[in-house]
């Protein structure tokens, strides 16, 4: 195998980054997606794109930028933050020669100092093993992976109580008026209905700016190309053609992932989010959908939805004595609650 690394992410070509992305199941990994996060994030950062090749053909991406701290480089995947999903961009580690592609890009990096933190990559890739990474903590990444014919043979194998509340909490918003379910499909009204999901957001938050509001600018100039490309899932649970709910997300190579919503909070007694998530489940199902991606965090709402778990780890890799003894310190936190070890992290 060959590697080579680039300083832009201009230098890999689009239509082998697309195929690798798509195979992947990854909406994140797309150029897409990373280019418009290099635009808003990537300032004057140094890019650190690796390529890995096979008889001339790229099999994987490693795309990484440094992030210079305390003199010390640390290295990290383009994406985060914004992203639910990280890691090098190829199928999944069931290869072999995929294996060997992660492994040869880390031996590549051109560096002789620095700690990689290698954030939110899906155990499936087998990434710490194979860079001999500690890890620091995982997440849960819940998932449905659709095995039925329909959404009734669905319900079937779902508990009487989750069947009886997807027929009986429509009727029950229904009371309050003609309940309907829309997906933003014009590109003339995409900004008023982007409005409409920060707002609910906002206002599903009591007011808080969050980090989903903090990065508006990045999920409109992406929601746009993902309108025109057919991969936008923007949908909005309304009462008499007034939106009420909201559920922002994509569909990509067979997979759908629900990425943010938001709710009026005046209706909180009505389960706004869960006939919402129904909706879209269903329609997925009905598409032909293999996969539906309910993305980091293991509340009880994704459990009662999903039947695996994609598994998300965060790990970190030294080279170098001093990046070895600042990694040796973030180790020694592993007994130490989440969120310690994540402020550790934060402050590298």
């Amino acid at each position: 195998m060959d590697v080579e690394y680039a300083t832009s992410l201009d230098a890999v070509p689009r239509a082998e980054w697309s195929r690798l992305a798509v195979e992947a199941g990854n909406i994140f990994a797309t150029p897409e997606w990373l280019c418009a996060w290099w635009r808003w994030y990537g300032g004057r950062q140094d890019a650190l794109i690796g390529l890995v090749r096979s008889d001339a053909e790229i099999i994987a991406v490693v795309p990484l930028y440094v992030w210079w701290k305390r003199g010390l480089p640390i290295l990290r995947f383009i994406g985060h933050g914004v992203s639910d999903r990280l890691g090098p961009i190829l199928p999944p580690c069931t290869e072999r020669r995929a294996a060997e592609a992660i492994a040869s890009a880390f031996d590549a990096i051109p560096l002789r100092r620095f700690i990689l933190l290698a954030e939110l990559v899906t155990g499936q890739q087998q990434f710490g093993g194979l860079a001999g990474a500690r890890t620091l903590y995982t997440d849960a990444s819940p998932l449905l992976r659709i095995e039925h014919a329909s959404w009734d043979d669905f319900l079937k194998n779902r508990g009487s109580n989750f069947r009886q509340q997807v027929r009986r909490f429509p009727r029950k918003l229904a009371g309050l008026g003609h309940v309907s379910y829309r997906l933003a499909s014009d590109p003339l009204t995409l900004d008023h209905d982007l409005d409409t999901l920060f707002d609910l957001h906002r206002r599903r938050w009591d007011g808080a700016t969050t980090p989903f509001l903090l990065a508006a600018g990045l999920h409109r100039e992406i929601a746009a190309c993902a309108l025109r490309r057919g991969w936008l899932r923007l949908w909005f649970l309304e009462i008499d053609r007034k939106p009420v709910a909201a559920y922002y997300g994509f569909r990509t190579g067979g997979i759908e992932v629900a990425y943010q919503g938001g709710r009026d909070p005046r209706l909180t007694k009505y389960p706004l989010g869960f006939v919402l998530l129904s909706h879209a489940v269903r329609e997925a199902m009905n598409d032909g959908i293999a996969e539906y991606h309910l993305l980091r965090g293991g509340e009880g709402y994704k459990a009662r939805f999903a039947n695996t778990d994609l598994g998300l780890e965060t790990s970190a890799v030294a080279r170098g004595v001093d990046a070895r003894l600042v990694l040796t310190a973030a180790s020694a936190l592993r007994g130490h609650s989440l969120g310690i070890r994540r402020r550790f992290i934060d402050r590298l």
